[in-house]
């Protein structure tokens, strides 16, 4: 059956476009995708995306559990930091990517995507044998709205939220009374916040943001902003057949980890030796579309496919990630081709992000 979040309502009020989306039901579009991509990066966007999921981690054990299942370090997290990091199979391939934030002293929060933190969920309690940990999956009490854009600063300083705080941290705070955990984290490439509140106190934040000056913003322009962001979509850029350092996401890895993970013989190997894949951003040469799993040739061989692609309305192209094979000779200016509608398209391989990302932080 399909979900809905606290927010629901909200959303049809203002009258959304509403789909299917990992089994809730959610806002595509209020306005136009363009209009809300452009309101983000000129102003400030409110998102729901409460349907994420949020696991809670702790116990004495905490620290040395979760270093078991991720390539990053947790052990160099400091109280209120966090890192962005995969969830990892035996092959190293990616079952979800995360954001881990060390709360307290042996107090973590996990936040998962929504198509995924079930059987996160049940992966991690199998792992947990042995560990000093206690683990919870509330992701059923809490709403998650992300405040998003050079205006973010603005709005949430107006509910009373201190923004003395670096990206990729978080702090409670307390707005008209209602206690929050605000963290500095987006989606989008531009800076902003994640609010986690008690469903309970959500509809009514919800408006006050928006009477703040933040426009409603549905999944489509979400996609369109992180896609210029070069940001990863599970399922269509990750998935479990698919490595950190095969995603260009080498950088999450920590080299020098001393303890194992899921997957580790496999990933070290492939920073050592090179991968047989890789991810790429292209630039349509020409005014068509590229989707999702259409094919990528290079010098007529078909060398991989599309992973992500679409309008970029920051630069008026069109723009796409896909996975290639790993030859030297496909790199930044290198021509390839698309095939759309069984049609060779010109394609040039450009450097990720698509646009500049604009992230804040003191």
């Amino acid at each position: 059956m399909t979900r809905q979040t606290i927010l629901h309502d909200k959303h049809v009020a203002l009258g959304a476009k509403m789909v299917d989306f990992a089994g809730w039901h959610m806002p595509v579009q209020y306005s136009s995708i363009i209009e809300e991509h452009k309101a983000v990066r000129d102003g400030a966007g409110l998102f729901d995306v409460s349907h994420m999921g949020e696991i809670f981690v702790d116990g004495a054990g905490a620290k040395d559990f979760l270093n078991t299942l991720v390539p990053q370090d947790v052990a160099k997290l400091t109280d209120g930091k966090a890192v962005y990091c995969q969830l990892t199979n035996e092959r190293g391939g990616i079952l979800d990517d995360l954001i881990i934030y060390k709360l307290e002293e042996n107090n973590y929060l996990i936040i998962c995507n929504a198509s995924r933190y079930e059987s996160d969920f049940a992966w991690m309690v199998a792992a947990a044998a042995g560990f000093d940990v206690k683990l919870e999956n509330r992701s059923d009490e809490f709403a998650l709205l992300a405040v998003q854009g050079p205006a973010a600063v603005q709005i949430i300083e107006k509910l009373g939220v201190s923004t003395d705080q670096q990206s990729f941290s978080i702090k409670p705070a307390t707005i008209d009374g209602v206690p929050v955990w605000a963290s500095r984290t987006g989606y989008t490439g531009e800076d902003g916040w994640e609010l986690m509140v008690e469903n309970k106190y959500a509809p009514e934040l919800w408006d006050k943001i928006l009477t703040l000056g933040a426009k409603p913003i549905g999944l489509g322009a979400r996609d369109t902003l992180r896609l210029e962001a070069a940001l990863h979509l599970y399922g269509n850029d990750l998935d479990e057949y698919t490595t950190p350092v095969e995603a260009g996401l080498s950088w999450s890895v920590a080299k020098d980890k001393a303890a194992d993970y899921n997957g580790k013989t496999v990933i070290m190997n492939q920073l050592a030796n090179g991968t047989d894949k890789k991810l790429i951003g292209i630039k349509m040469l020409s005014k068509q579309i590229a989707r999702h799993d259409y094919e990528v040739f290079f010098n007529g061989e078909k060398v991989g496919k599309v992973t992500s692609g679409g309008v970029s309305p920051m630069t008026g192209s069109n723009i796409a990630l896909c996975y290639v094979k790993n030859l030297k000779e496909i790199c930044p200016g290198t021509v390839v081709q698309v095939m759309i509608r069984e049609k060779l398209h010109d394609a040039q391989v450009v450097k990720r992000p698509f646009i500049e990302k604009r992230s804040g932080g003191k």
